[in-house]
Formats: structure tokens, sequence, C-alpha cells
């Protein structure tokens, strides 16, 4: 480091990893939310909606704890946006079979519907913005996931 680049520890901005994928989220948050305007959708709330159509493919019952994990959101962001989603009638919480302190969790019929049709035009959009790195986007998939499991 020196006098003209303290405190930080590097020469040009675009050799900080942490500042790029800030850069980087920044902009694709703001190509997903175009995205999801229409379908009246914040992406915490699509993100739990789809997230709670994926698990229910291969999980039954679906708790706020599993979402929760499933999405990386923590616990109390979860519960609130889940009861925003219930108020809309998207999804509904039942009691769960075994654990009388859980709530299952299920899309209802008009939230399937609607993360049905969003999830399509957040993929393309993904493909759309992803495409730039062409043949690198499998080893920067890699990537993301060694950092995801690393902070698990």
């Amino acid at each position: 480091m020196n006098r003209n680049t303290a405190p930080f520890a590097v020469e040009e901005a675009n050799d900080s990893s942490g500042f790029l994928i800030w850069q980087v989220t920044m902009i694709w948050q703001r190509r997903i939310a175009a995205v999801l305007r229409p379908f009246e959708l914040t992406q915490v709330q699509f993100t739990l909606l789809a997230s709670l159509l994926w698990l229910s493919r291969r999980e039954r019952p679906i708790t706020q704890a599993m979402l929760a994990r499933h999405a990386k959101l923590d616990m109390m962001m979860t519960s609130q946006v889940l009861r925003a989603l219930e108020r809309h009638g998207l999804l509904e919480r039942h009691p769960h079979p075994t654990d009388t302190r859980a709530r299952a969790l299920t899309l209802t019929r008009r939230g399937r519907a609607l993360t049905r049709r969003a999830v399509p035009e957040v993929e393309s959009a993904d493909r759309s913005f992803f495409s730039a790195l062409g043949r690198g986007l499998e080893r920067f998939n890699d990537a993301l996931i060694a950092l995801i499991d690393t902070s698990a």
C-alpha cells in the first residue's frame, strides 16, 4: 500500500473483488426488478415463491426454515415476506404435521400460476445478462458455489 492509495489495499477500484461483485449485483438486480415489475413482485418475494415451487418438486412439507436456508435469507426477513405473500393470497401456511412449532408452506393456485409465469421471464433475463460470460459461465457458477459453500 502506498501513500496515494491509503487506506485502500488496491491500486484501482476494479482490483477489488467485493466492489466488482457489488456493481454486478446492482446492475443485475435492476434488470430483474424491471422483469418482475409487471408481476408486482419484489426480488425477495419472487425468490421465495420460486424457491417454494422448486422445493415442492421434491420436499413435503416445506417449512419457513427450509425456505430461508434454500434462499440464503435470514429468518426474520423470510417471515416478514412470507406474511406479505400470504396476505396477497399467493401462499398458505398450515400446521406442520409433526412439528407444532413449524408451519408447512404451500403455494396457492394463484401463487403457483404467477410463479410459473414469472420464472421463464427471470430465467430469460438471466440468460441474457450472463451471456457475456460465454463458455466461462459454468466456471463462473462453480466459483459462486465455492463462495457460497465456504460462507455456509
